[in-house]
Parts: structure tokens; sequence; C-alpha cells
């Protein structure tokens, strides 16, 4: 298939070029330089093909990073834009066109459920509340028109993607490695996570299942509190971690970012791949960080 993906440059867009190659796919990364084909200006709203009119399918990465600093107003809506606009660049562009992809897929977030404490999440589940439901839920929204349009748009509500090439575990292996490890807050919020690795053969299911669309959770079945995740990383490194954060002290350095990404509880299970007999290759923490910190 000829597949398009924007923020192909990022952790998740390279690892899926590397992955959708191997698979005898060929992805085509939109890239932001006019002299590149296929490029966009999201600022302009302008798309441009050049010769690769045949497009089977699309996948959308694009969106600022929301851990890179603290949120100030700007930033926020730097975030939220970032998201809304790429997508309803892409969701009226293709909506339009004479040939249209078979599927968009389209980065979403776990966010989108908020803090929901021990609940157990699924694609059935309501919105929450706070910043990050909220520019999900208008991330998602935005794709209407591709739907209204006859395209089958499925919404990947990420978890937190695991790899020690960057995001969250990359960013808590030099202190965990030192020794200097610990759970965020109480450490009995849950996370929901995923493999960098599994996500390239979650997304290769979900262009052969046409059942699929709509919100679909790519997190791992195994989810886990807090302190489960620092205990596995501690000893997968085999140090301790014993040092835990006080969700005070958090709030107080990264403000709300802090409630939002290292304090909030969401037990994500992936309903819909389960249902449509997707079987997780890691589907357990421990196994899984074993062979992330062994490829390091």
């Amino acid at each position: 298939m000829n597949i398009l993906i924007s923020g192909a440059s990022g952790l998740v867009g390279r690892e899926l070029l590397r992955a959708l190659t191997a698979q005898g796919h060929q992805p085509l990364a939109l890239r932001r330089d006019p002299c590149a084909l296929p490029f966009w200006d999201i600022q302009r709203q302008v798309i441009g093909l050049g010769p690769h009119k045949e497009i089977d399918a699309v996948i959308n990465l694009a969106g600022e990073n929301i851990a890179a600093g603290r949120w100030t107003a700007a930033r926020r809506e730097r975030i939220r834009r970032s998201r809304t606009d790429s997508a309803s660049l892409l969701a009226e562009f293709f909506a339009a066109a004479e040939r249209k992809p078979k599927v968009i897929i389209s980065a979403s977030a776990v966010g989108i459920y908020g803090d929901r404490g021990d609940e157990e999440l699924t694609e059935a589940s309501p919105a929450g509340q706070g910043f990050l439901a909220e520019v999900a839920q208008d991330w998602e929204a935005a794709w209407q028109p591709a739907e209204a349009a006859g395209i089958r748009v499925v919404r990947l509500r990420l978890g937190t993607v695991l790899s020690p090439e960057g995001g969250a575990l990359a960013a808590m292996l030099p202190p965990f490695r030192l020794g200097l490890g610990g759970a965020a807050g109480s450490g009995r919020q849950w996370m929901s996570w995923i493999s960098l690795s599994e996500l390239p053969l979650i997304v290769s299911h979900i262009l052969q299942h046409e059942e699929l669309r709509g919100p679909v959770n790519a997190v791992a079945p195994g989810a886990v509190t807090n302190r489960e995740f620092t205990a596995a990383l501690a000893a997968a490194l085999r140090r301790p971690a014993v040092l835990a954060a006080p969700g005070l002290l958090l709030e107080l350095l990264l403000g709300g970012m802090a409630k939002e990404l290292l304090l909030v509880s969401a037990k994500v299970r992936p309903a819909k791949l389960l249902d449509s007999g997707y079987v997780f290759r890691e589907p357990e923490l421990d196994s899984a960080l074993r062979r992330l910190l062994c490829q390091s």
C-alpha cells in the first residue's frame, strides 16, 4: 500500500516508516519542505502530493510534544492547534480528493478519558475532564469531514509509548540507572502503556480489518499502577526504586502538566483490538522492559 505519514520524524513515525517498509508497503513521509514531495503547510492549509496521487492509507502523527515544557497559556494553545489544525487540513483535503484513501489512522491519546481512578475504560467509555481530554476530543472531532465523505477513520488512542530512544521511558532511565527512581505521588494511579515495537503490528492489523473504525485503544492489555511500573523498571535495571516524588512537589515544579501526565489514573483496556482477534506480542510489562533495555 502507498501510505502517507504525517509526523514521520517523531519517535513513532520513524518506527512506522521502518516497519511498514519491511512489511512491503511504500510509506511516504509528508514533509514541511515545499521542495520535497509530498509536502504540507499547515499554516497556509496547503498539501502537495506531486506524483503521489494514489494514496491507499493515511497515518497522522502530527502534534507538538506535550511534555517538552511547562504548560503556559500560549503553549496549551500550540499543543491544541498543532493537532486540530493538522487533522482538519488532512480531513478536508482527502474528503475533497477525487481518489480517496481507504483508511485514515490518526493518533489520539488515552488522555481523552481524564483521571478515572480504578474504573476500567474501553472505547465505549465517555470522555473525561481536563486539558488533555478536551484537546483529544477536539482532535478526534476534526476528522468528521473525512468520515462524512465515506472514508474509514480510526482514532488510535495511544497509551504511554515505551522506548529507550525517546518519550517517557527515555526520560526516566537516567535517574533510575543511578538508583534515584521511584513512584510519582501515591503510586496508585493506573498507567496504560504500549511498546513502540507493537505499534506497527497494530497498524498493520487495522489496515487489514475493515470493521475497525472510530476510537481504538492502543494499549497493552496489562495496565499497571505507577508503583508497579517503577518497581518493574528498577528490577529490569537491577537498581532500587525507593525515592518517591510527592504529588504536591511535582505539581509545584511542573504545574498542571504533572497532574495530567504523572498523577492521572487511566486503566484502559484495548477492547476493540482484542475483540477483532489481535494477539499482543508484548502484553506484559516485565518482559517488554527487559527486551527494550537489552536493546538500548
